[in-house]
């Protein structure tokens, strides 16, 4: 029995520096598995978004709830590895959940899969989508299963003697995190953004996907390949799991003897004290305490965690270009680690010690309240900056109504009456939109001078329209359909118009073909990344002729492109007039930084400060209990947000922004009444009382064992 229960030691103990080699085997795969989360939760959401067409609620909302069950399951994880499987076989098998996870998630991204008909477009997304979430569901479960065992089963690794190098271990560990984080969220939106596919080329997710779970199988292999150096700790039993017993049966206790006939007692966790030691009793009285004071806490996190949804989807709207860098709407999520590499130290070494000279006692649960105010502050600034972008962005038609501009081809000025609602514009200009109804629509007045003419065309509700006109050789006109949208993940929608007499013209944008365009005519829309693109005018009317043309576009523009002239024989020469139905992206990425600074400078203060707070209110066997706690609110805060985006159901993003900001600033004020009413414990010190006690009970005891002088004075034995 002695051999099952006892420590399974490595065979040969290896170090390197006095530090044991197998840790680094964990610090390699623990930098591989954040790479490989945070880089797959980087492009998550744009993915839902782009991919599987889900509109910016929905996607959010599946957003948050898996990020939700990553916090949840390390419940699981903590309870599974202490009470049964030990913490390295619950990193191993979960860690091939976790594996399988990331592959049939990079599968699910292949849009060649079901792209039957080679269009670029999935046809069947409901395979797609159901492949996503089991990959999804899988995922939670291994990255939350094995959280709370990768860092403490480093810690098994050192012997009582080495906790200089056990405390440079963590620091180590959670510099890997960092790097893994950080490095992910910089290349994986940059691998996106690539184009890929084996009959069409999109936006490139498999691989985006496809590096996170290849860094996944790294670090399974890199960490069963130091089996036999660890230091394997056999399961103690979850201390979890005691506690919810313990005030279970205190519970059921106090609702047994609810009577008036029975004394009361001075807390109600007293009632556990007839069946559990009096030193739990109080370790969960003191860890009751802390938890308390989390109640309110998910509201912060509610707010943090829509740095990768909310966030990211502003991000689209705007303008990522930086000179010499262009920045990807998910790549501005690095800016709140790199946030962190700064802040910290600052805070710590300079902000602290400032307070400190100002002899203002600023104590922890005061810094929380700080820390969640300044996260309501960036939701103020995040309103302030949608409201910015909101001017910038086009009025698309409502139901019963259509919009329509005018586009003259024509030689003079041109006048369009419809409805009542007058047009007028120069040779090879365009007005603006306009609205009308588009019931009784249909008749319009086209009129060159003294020329006029009536035309009919249907006109589709909640739909943009451009109406070209021309006067030779006679009055003629042509209703198009505009894109009803601006374009998604920051590309460019642009059309061509053949204004050239008796030519027919094949041209290519970019790399897509766009076929024929007869006089008169448009082409289908070409979606264009941002950059410059060549554009390829073939044509024949003597010879084969061919015209190249660049251009360059911003973020989420559209153009009509008017071609009036071509010279392609010697000069290359293309009298092009670019019409813009829908202006790029104005507001630079770059105001999404004060954002994001408020918010990490209130995650420095309120997260960091909160773990250590509640390390040091907490009894030293009680630390998982309040770090599991910790990581639920975690969760909470994320299901919070489905609830409020899906109850409030504004019209307008800012003021959901302004909404939450509020909440949380309600939330900051009981935090701070709770805070005021907070007693603040030495537990090490109530637990030296208890050992004291234990030690006067122990020498009592052993006071009233009667001492015999010989043989003969001891009570005489049965035989068995």
């Amino acid at each position: 029995m002695a051999e099952k229960v006892a420590d399974r030691k490595p065979r040969t103990k290896v170090e390197c520096c006095g530090y044991p080699l197998s840790i680094f085997f964990i610090v390699i795969n623990e930098f591989c598995e954040r790479f490989s989360y945070y880089g797959m939760r980087a492009v998550l959401v744009l993915y839902f978004r782009y991919f599987l067409q889900w509109d910016d609620d929905t996607a959010t909302s599946i957003y948050h709830t898996f990020v939700a069950l990553c916090y949840l399951t390390p419940i699981l994880g903590a309870i599974v590895a202490d009470s049964w499987l030990g913490k390295f076989k619950t990193i191993i098998y979960l860690s091939i959940v976790y594996t399988v996870g990331q592959v049939i998630m990079a599968i699910s991204t292949i849009h060649d899969l079901t792209d039957t008909d080679r269009d670029g477009t999935p046809n069947n997304l409901t395979l797609h989508i159901a492949l996503s979430m089991i990959g999804l569901i899988l995922i939670a479960l291994g990255t939350g299963g094995i959280k709370p065992c990768v860092a403490a089963f480093g810690g098994d690794q050192f012997e009582d003697h080495q906790e200089k190098q056990r405390s440079t271990f963590f620091s180590i560990f959670y510099l890997s995190i960092n790097a893994g984080s950080l490095l992910s969220t910089v290349i994986t939106p940059i691998l996106r953004g690539q184009e890929c596919g084996i009959h069409t080329q999109q936006k490139c997710y498999p691989l985006a996907f496809g590096v996170p779970a290849a860094l996944m199988v790294v670090a399974l292999i890199v960490f069963i390949a130091g089996s036999s150096m660890y230091k394997k700790v056999s399961p103690q039993g979850n201390i979890m799991l005691k506690v919810c017993k313990c005030i279970g049966f205190a519970l059921k206790n106090r609702f047994k003897h609810r009577s008036d006939q029975y004394p009361k007692r001075q807390h109600w966790m007293d009632w556990a004290s007839d069946k559990y030691d009096k030193r739990l009793v109080a370790q969960i009285k003191m860890v009751l305490r802390v938890l308390f004071l989390y109640l309110p806490l998910p509201m912060f996190w509610t707010l943090f965690d829509q740095q990768g949804s909310r966030w990211t989807f502003q991000a689209t709207t705007m303008d990522g270009n930086f000179g010499l860098v262009r920045i990807q709407p998910d790549q501005m999520q690095t800016v709140n680690p790199i946030l962190i590499v700064i802040l910290v130290p600052i805070v710590d070494a300079v902000v602290y010690p400032l307070i400190k000279k100002c002899k203002l006692n600023f104590t922890p649960l005061r810094k929380m309240t700080v820390g969640m105010l300044l996260a309501a502050l960036a939701f103020v600034v995040a309103a302030l900056v949608q409201i910015k972008i909101d001017g910038t962005l086009p009025k698309f038609p409502s139901a019963g109504t259509c919009q329509m501009k005018v586009l003259n081809l024509g030689d003079s000025t041109v006048n369009v009456d419809i409805l009542g609602v007058q047009y007028t514009t120069d040779s090879f200009k365009a007005t603006t939109y306009k609205d009308f109804p588009s019931e009784g629509a249909g008749n319009f007045i086209v009129s060159y001078g003294n020329n006029n003419t009536n035309s009919v065309a249907v006109f589709n509700s909640a739909t943009r329209h451009t109406l070209l006109v021309k006067n030779a050789p006679t009055i003629q006109s042509l209703l198009l359909i505009d894109t009803n949208k601006k374009p998604d993940e920051g590309n460019n929608a642009i059309r061509f118009v053949n204004a050239l007499e008796n030519i027919t013209l094949l041209i290519k944008a970019g790399s897509k073909e766009l076929g024929h365009v007869l006089p008169f005519t448009s082409s289908g829309y070409a979606l264009l990344p941002e950059g410059e693109s060549e554009f390829v005018f073939s044509y024949n009317d003597t010879s084969e002729r061919t015209c190249n043309v660049s251009k360059s576009f911003g973020f989420g523009s559209s153009y009509t492109v008017v071609i009036q002239n071509l010279n392609c024989e010697s000069q290359q020469v293309a009298n092009l007039t670019y019409i813009e139905d829908i202006q790029p992206n104005t507001i630079h990425m770059a105001w999404q930084i004060p954002q994001y600074f408020l918010m990490t400078i209130g995650e420095v203060v309120f997260s960091v400060t909160g773990l250590e707070f509640s390390y040091s209110q907490a009894p030293s066997n009680m630390k998982s209990v309040l770090q599991a706690g910790w990581l639920l609110t975690v969760a909470v805060g994320n299901i919070i947000v489905l609830i409020v985006a899906g109850v409030s159901q504004l019209p307008d993003q800012w003021a959901e922004y302004v909404l939450f900001s509020a909440l949380l600033v309600a939330v900051s004020i009981v935090f701070s009444i709770m805070a005021y009413f907070y007693t603040y414990v030495d537990p090490a010190e109530i637990e030296a009382q208890f050992d004291e006690e234990d030690k006067k009970k122990d020498d009592h005891e052993m006071s009233t064992i009667p001492v015999y002088e010989n043989e003969a004075h001891f009570p005489k034995q049965s035989k068995m």
